[in-house]
């Protein structure tokens, strides 16, 4: 791994906080960006000498918009773009403005927290957050659906294949597309499902997370709609979540990619 890498290749862990920013208008942010930067390198350089063992990082994504407000170096990665939404017959993945994404995690809520908080203390005088979701391990890392999620996740070396750019753009080698959707369940409806009628949405079977065969699997299942062939492979960091004052309980799914033609096909 380039050492000037983000950490994108580690594996979800227990607790996690996402976060996204916007930019003021009309503000001078280029100071405070650099010291954002200078903290983010802080805090993962203090909690990987102060908590080895809890795995906690904080990794930092950046805008299309934002890359251009900060006049960041150009040639931009060469498929940098803001996400066109797309139109499906029953929904549309929509796109929301995010100058910058935070993904934070670790095995204690603690440091989540604090280094949520040391981000939040630099960046309010010049941005809005307009997203914070914190999610958590769901028992066997299932989510809030009830089956397992991420078992066909790449593993080992092939995480850095698959979540890092690589040598055809060569000035952003070590770097990676990252992608968000934040998903809404509707439990109730969900719930009325027999664990049958579940595992046929999904297509893998709810108690031990084992696919199902192709002739019993159908066609419309996420599984089958979801597999798009090994080389446009993805890495997720997918968390569950849940708000029961507000009845909002979902899916934040977060996708680290060596290209973001991948993502859009995916």
């Amino acid at each position: 791994m380039n050492p000037d890498s983000q950490n994108v290749t580690d594996y979800t862990n227990n607790n996690t906080i996402f976060m996204v920013w916007n930019f003021k208008e009309n503000l001078e942010v280029s100071a405070v960006f650099k010291k954002l930067c200078k903290l983010v390198i802080n805090l993962n350089n203090s909690v990987n000498v102060r908590f080895p063992v809890s795995r906690a990082s904080c990794v930092m994504g950046i805008g299309y918009d934002a890359w251009l407000r900060l006049q960041l170096p150009v040639p931009l990665p060469k498929e940098l773009a803001n996400f066109v939404p797309i139109d499906g017959e029953k929904h549309t993945a929509v796109s929301s403005k995010g100058d910058l994404h935070f993904h934070i995690r670790a095995d204690n809520t603690s440091i989540c927290y604090d280094m949520a908080a040391a981000i939040s203390d630099i960046l309010s005088s010049v941005a809005v957050s307009t997203e914070e979701i914190h999610g958590f391990r769901y028992w066997d890392s299932r989510s809030i659906l009830g089956f397992v999620d991420g078992t066909e996740n790449p593993q080992g070396q092939d995480r850095e294949l698959y979540s890092m750019v690589g040598s055809d753009d060569g000035l952003y080698k070590g770097g990676s597309y990252l992608f968000v959707q934040k998903y809404i369940h509707n439990l109730t409806s969900w719930k009325e499902l027999s664990t049958e009628q579940q595992e046929k949405v999904i297509g893998r079977y709810k108690s031990n997370d084992i696919e199902m065969a192709d002739d019993v699997k159908p066609s419309n299942s996420h599984i089958a709609l979801a597999n798009v062939g090994d080389e446009l492979k993805i890495v997720r960091d997918n968390m569950p979540f849940g708000n029961m004052s507000t009845n909002e309980m979902g899916t934040y799914f977060i996708a680290y990619a060596s290209t973001f033609s991948t993502v859009k096909k995916c």
